[in-house]
C-alpha cells in the first residue's frame, strides 16, 4: 500500500482487519480514544455514527520520529479513449464559446471538410450500410423510431428524444426506472449537439446511445439488487468505472446534486451526472490548449459554457 494515495475500496476493508478502533460505537456527541501503534503505515478512516452526516474530527499524532501524514485524494482526470483513426473533429459548445481561437490541429486539417455542415445529414448515415448485418435488434428499432419521430429534417429535438428513448427504455423490465425527464434529454442534446441547432441528427443521436448503452451496464452491474437505484457509496465507483477519477469533494456534490433523500440515486439522474461530467470534461479539455490543467475564461465564454451544458 505504500505510496498508494487512491480511494481504498471495500474490499480492502474486507479482507484487512482493523489495527485499533474505538472499544464502543455509540451515538454519542464526542467520542475519544488513546492508541499506542508500532512504527508502520496507517489508514485513519473517522465515521459517524449514521451515514451520509457531517462531521468534524480532530487527530493528534505523537511520534518519536519525524513522519508524513496526508489526507488521501484522487486526481481529478478523466480517461481519454485511444483514437484508432482520424475521424471528423466535433466542435463542442465550449468550441463555439471559444470561436474566435483555433480549435486544434484536427480542425485545421478538416476546415475545408467542415463548411460543407449543411449537408451533415445527408452525410451521416453513409458508415451505415456496411454494419447493417452487425446491428441488433434493438439498433435497428431505434433507427426505425428515430426516422418515424424525426421527420423529413432527420433531426430531433429535446421532446423527441425524450419519446424516442423512452419508447426503448421502457421495454427493459429488468431496468426500473420511469424514464428520462426532458431535462435529461436537454443535457443530452447539449452534450452530443456538434453544430449548436440545438437538434441531434442520427450520426450524433447513435453516438449518444453508445454512452447510454456503455452507462447503463455499469449502473446495472451496481444495481444488485435490482432496485432501479444505487447508493452513493456504488456511484463512487460507477463514476470511477466510467474513466472519471474525482476527490471526495467532488463526489459528495454529486450526491447533494442527484440523489434523493435516502442517498439513493435513479438511473435518469445518474445519466444525467454522467452526462453532465462528460460534457464539462470535453468542455474544459477543449479550452485547455497547452494542458497544464488551467483554462482562463471571460464572462461570455463563462455563460455560454454553463448555460448550455
Amino acid at each position: 500500500m505504500h505510496g498508494n494515495k487512491q480511494h481504498l475500496q471495500k474490499d480492502f476493508f474486507l479482507y484487512n482487519a482493523s489495527k485499533a478502533r474505538s472499544k464502543t460505537y455509540i451515538n454519542m456527541r464526542e467520542v475519544s480514544e488513546r492508541f499506542r501503534l508500532p512504527p508502520s503505515e496507517y489508514v485513519i478512516v473517522p465515521s459517524t455514527y449514521e451515514p451520509h452526516q457531517e462531521g468534524e474530527f480532530i487527530l493528534r499524532v505523537f511520534s518519536e520520529k519525524r513522519n508524513l501524514s496526508e489526507e488521501v485524494e484522487n486526481t481529478i482526470s478523466v480517461d481519454r479513449p485511444v483514437k484508432k483513426k482520424k475521424t471528423k473533429p466535433i466542435i463542442f459548445v465550449s468550441d463555439r464559446a471559444n470561436s474566435n481561437k483555433d480549435l486544434g490541429v484536427d480542425q485545421e486539417s478538416e476546415e475545408g471538410k467542415d463548411k460543407t455542415s449543411p449537408d451533415k445529414q445527408e452525410k451521416s448515415p453513409q458508415p451505415r450500410p456496411g454494419n447493417t448485418d452487425q446491428e441488433s435488434e434493438e439498433q435497428l428499432q431505434f433507427r426505425n423510431i428515430f426516422r418515424q419521430i424525426a421527420g423529413d429534417d432527420m433531426e430531433v429535438c429535446a421532446d423527441e428524444l425524450k419519446n424516442i428513448l423512452n419508447t426503448v427504455v421502457n421495454k427493459h423490465k429488468d431496468l426500473k426506472t420511469q424514464g428520462f425527464t426532458l431535462e435529461s434529454c436537454r443535457s443530452m442534446i447539449a452534450l452530443m449537439d456538434t453544430d449548436g441547432s440545438g437538434r441531434l441528427n442520427l450520426q450524433e443521436f447513435h453516438h449518444l446511445w453508445k454512452k447510454i448503452k456503455a452507462w447503463q451496464r455499469i449502473f446495472k452491474h451496481y444495481d444488485t439488487d435490482q432496485s432501479g437505484t444505487i447508493n452513493s457509496y456504488e456511484m463512487r465507483n460507477a463514476v470511477n468505472d466510467a474513466g472519471f477519477h474525482l476527490n471526495s469533494q467532488l463526489y459528495d456534490i454529486i450526491t447533494m446534486r442527484y440523489a434523493d433523500k435516502h442517498m439513493n440515486i435513479d438511473f435518469d439522474s445518474f445519466i444525467c451526472c454522467f452526462v453532465r461530467l462528460e460534457g464539462m470534461f470535453r468542455a474544459f479539455n477543449a479550452f485547455d490548449k497547452d494542458g497544464d490543467g488551467i483554462i482562463k475564461l471571460n464572462v461570455l465564454e463563462w455563460l455560454q459554457l454553463t448555460m448550455y451544458a
